[in-house]
């Protein structure tokens, strides 16, 4: 068959394989600690200033080698240097949203709001700590879950020694508050890491 009647995009490549970023809800800001945000911000200056023109570089060598259909640096670079210009993307529109949330100014912190750090036992008596963070920084498994997370709607505006109520699939579960605690110290936005 021609390859006239073939569609190739990005060099045979499928972007569609790259994992979407989670959806802010309808209607909601994209909230971030100031660490969070200072995060992404790191990401996207180390992008930027560092990784992308490496890549172009590496790029603009494969290129002056000759034929480029069955050159691995060229290929891979081309795919790389895609993946970098979306993830810079994402980064710029998502801080451009930003609402920059400081835990240490919370005034009320006995109850649970936006970046408190909340122990609770379950049903079974197993313990769980975990820090309410905007969806951006979330990081399950170090304990850093989403504020539209099912557990951490839970939480929310409760105060030590609350029983919530957690409804998930396989039903409904109750957790007892334990601890509620924010960082004691205001961080500064204006100075980079």
């Amino acid at each position: 068959m021609s390859k006239a009647f073939v569609k190739e995009d990005n060099d045979g490549l499928d972007e569609d394989l790259v994992p979407e970023a989670v959806a802010l809800p309808a209607g909601t800001k994209n909230y971030l600690t100031v660490y969070g945000y200072k995060a992404l911000r790191a990401e996207l200056r180390h992008l930027v200033k560092t990784e992308r023109p490496e890549v172009v570089q590496v790029v603009s060598w494969a290129a002056s080698n000759g034929d480029r259909s069955e050159n691995g640096d060229y290929i891979y670079g081309k795919k790389r240097l895609r993946e970098i210009d979306r993830r810079i993307r994402f980064l710029t529109k998502r801080l451009e949203i930003a609402e920059v949330v400081d835990p240490a100014l919370q005034p009320t912190k006995d109850r649970v709001f936006f970046g408190a750090t909340v122990t609770y036992a379950d049903q079974d008596g197993q313990e769980f700590t975990v820090t309410i963070v905007g969806v951006d920084e979330a990081e399950p498994l170090e304990g850093k879950i989403s504020w539209i997370s099912p557990v951490a709607r839970a939480l929310l505006k409760a105060e030590e020694g609350d029983v919530v109520t957690l409804r998930t699939p396989g039903g409904v579960q109750e957790l007892d508050i334990l601890e509620v605690s924010y960082p004691d110290t205001v961080t500064d936005l204006s100075h980079d890491d």
